[in-house]
């Protein structure tokens, strides 16, 4: 705020700069405070895991529609890959399944290129697990990085680049979660071409 008192008041353009920047820089802290109490609780075994029945095909699919808009920008679409529109039912705790699958969108969305695609595959591997990939067409990762991208706070040398707000928290309390269900999570990625990531939840209950 220093910055703005002691600024030509009168210059609007740079003005409105500095404001810009500032958001990012809360959001940014914002976010990572967020993250920070989340990946605590869930490495305490704090959060409870409330599972129940549900298709996972229409999560994935509200869940790409709730930040639709940020994808716009870029004109990434979405899709489920053909074959697996099929209804599919899994047991987990729908809320937290959905805080993992919007993660990997809104990474997708980031790290995406324009005029892009988002696809996501639902796959019955046996009849206790469920394979659920999101998939995009970004940038990728460097194969260097990829025994560590889950690891809290670590970013691709390709990711330090971009001008992003997230906490470097996400990927590490997808990873939570999912073994908080007894599952597995795995990424695979080539640089330039894009990036898969995977996990499995337990098939539905009867």
């Amino acid at each position: 705020m220093e910055t703005l008192l002691h600024s030509d008041m009168e210059n609007p353009e740079l003005n409105q700069k500095f404001l810009s920047k500032t958001s990012k820089h809360v959001e940014r802290l914002t976010n990572l405070l967020t993250d920070l109490d989340e990946i605590s609780k869930l490495e305490r075994g704090e959060l409870t895991i409330i599972k129940s029945n549900f298709i996972i095909q229409d999560l994935i699919k509200d869940t790409f529609e709730s930040i639709s808009i940020k994808a716009e920008p870029k004109h990434i679409k979405f899709n489920i890959k053909k074959g697996y529109e099929s209804p599919i039912a899994v047991n987990a705790d729908k809320e937290k399944i959905r805080q993992v699958i919007l993660n990997l969108f809104e990474n997708s969305i980031k790290y995406g290129k324009s005029n892009g695609n988002i696809s996501a595959g639902i796959y019955k591997t046996d009849n206790r697990r469920i394979l659920i990939e999101i998939s995009d067409d970004g940038i990728g990762i460097e194969e260097k990085s990829l025994p560590r991208i889950f690891e809290r706070f670590y970013r691709t040398e390709s990711g330090r680049s971009l001008d992003v707000t997230g906490s470097g928290l996400g990927l590490a309390i997808c990873k939570h979660i999912i073994e908080a269900h007894n599952q597995t999570i795995h990424i695979r990625s080539t640089e330039g071409i894009g990036t898969t990531v995977g996990f499995t939840l337990p098939a539905k209950k009867d």
